[in-house]
């Protein structure tokens, strides 16, 4: 199969769906492998480390696309990229479709059979490929919401750590997955007062043990919700459901009982968001203000730091971008969790809660594949 893999055109992003080390083992299964030119360097990785691998350096993105039979990226396709695409071909990559029914069209019109890294499953029911960019974005959630918060920047001024003889500040994080455990280790590394919300008593208890009475655990309801916010320095929206838009946890009415100057950070913002009053923005422009209240939404966190979460994501997604390669639909057919990651295959939607946020008609993966 040839491979191929152009550089990511999203604002400020940085990543590389294919490291060189990548690029070696899909050479050593028998494939070939199309890079762009320039695509690593945002990681730091010339051409000539690529060509070393064993790639080929292609011109433009337009002959990676018209030549490649499997195309892995970062992000999801911007609209140049979906038009490229086409029937019979594999694209490997973050989608994100749900909050997104532009280019879920664009995927679907082009006919291209599209996996998500967000919805690959594990034999433990997680999510394999998209854990080691919520770690990257946990954390650096902590990092953005703590530059916000100095009055500089528009925030109250607030020190998350504070000084002997000042309070540190206070941190709310809102749902106690992978985001949220990265988030709480980084704000209690730096010294804050951190609470934890989430709806999942055994994952409650579990985040009591892991950091042994250093945080604040609590049972998220709307109550709980409103208080925690109310109190809160930096809040960090960290919900997930599985491919699925997130829910609206922070309304705009509550903004007016939240401290002036305090700080929303949505890692959320990918699938739609979990503040009412969140909307995509870009490294380049990180922030705005709402109500007096400071909102930090930037849709691909981890491209702040491209060489860990470049090489992170690879750790995680060569396994099965290697099978795709091997086998083509032969290995969605013989593995569910990498089926389970089919949301677009030959024109129809195969993702259920893409289907159901876009109103599109559910073809069950295993028969679109056997189709």
């Amino acid at each position: 199969m040839r491979v191929g893999c152009p550089k990511e055109i999203k604002n400020h992003e940085y990543r590389v769906g294919l490291t060189s080390g990548s690029v070696r083992e899909y050479v050593a299964h028998g494939h070939e492998v199309l890079v762009e030119a320039g695509a690593g360097a945002g990681i730091g990785a010339d051409d000539n480390a690529y060509r070393s691998a064993g790639a080929t350096i292609a011109k433009t993105a337009g002959d990676v696309f018209a030549k490649s039979d499997m195309i892995v990226k970062v992000k999801e396709p911007q609209p140049g990229e979906w038009v490229q695409l086409r029937e019979g071909q594999l694209l490997y990559t973050y989608l994100h479709l749900a909050p997104d029914p532009d280019q879920t069209r664009g995927l679907v019109d082009s006919g291209v059979t599209a996996i998500a890294y967000e919805t690959v499953t594990d034999e433990r029911g997680g999510l394999p490929l998209l854990a080691p960019m919520s770690e990257v974005a946990g954390r650096l959630a902590i990092q953005a919401g703590a530059t916000a918060l100095q009055r500089a920047n528009g925030g109250r001024g607030v020190l998350l750590g504070g000084v002997p003889g000042v309070l540190p500040g206070r941190v709310a994080i809102i749902g106690g997955g992978v985001v949220g455990l990265n988030a709480a280790k980084m704000a209690v590394g730096l010294g804050a007062d951190v609470t934890i919300l989430d709806r999942s008593i055994p994952r409650l208890r579990q985040l009591d043990d892991i950091f042994n009475g250093r945080v604040h655990t609590r049972y998220s309801t709307v109550e709980a919700l409103e208080e925690e916010c109310f109190a809160a320095d930096v809040v960090v929206g960290a919900v997930l459901i599985p491919g699925a838009a997130a829910p609206k946890l922070v309304t705009r009415e509550m903004l007016s009982g939240m401290k002036k100057g305090s700080v929303l950070v949505d890692v959320a913002i990918d699938q739609g968001g979990c503040f009412e009053t969140s909307h995509p923005t870009t490294h380049s422009d990180p922030t705005y203000e709402v109500d007096g209240i400071i909102h930090y939404c930037v849709a691909n966190m981890p491209g702040a730091v491209p060489v860990t979460s470049a090489h992170a994501l690879n750790n995680a997604t060569l396994h099965y971008g290697l099978q795709l390669a091997d086998k083509g639909l032969k290995a969605l057919a013989d593995d569910q969790n990498l089926r389970n990651g089919l949301n677009v295959h030959r024109g129809r939607i195969t993702n259920r809660a893409v289907a159901e946020a876009l109103g599109y008609e559910l073809t069950e993966p295993r028969a679109a594949v056997a189709a």
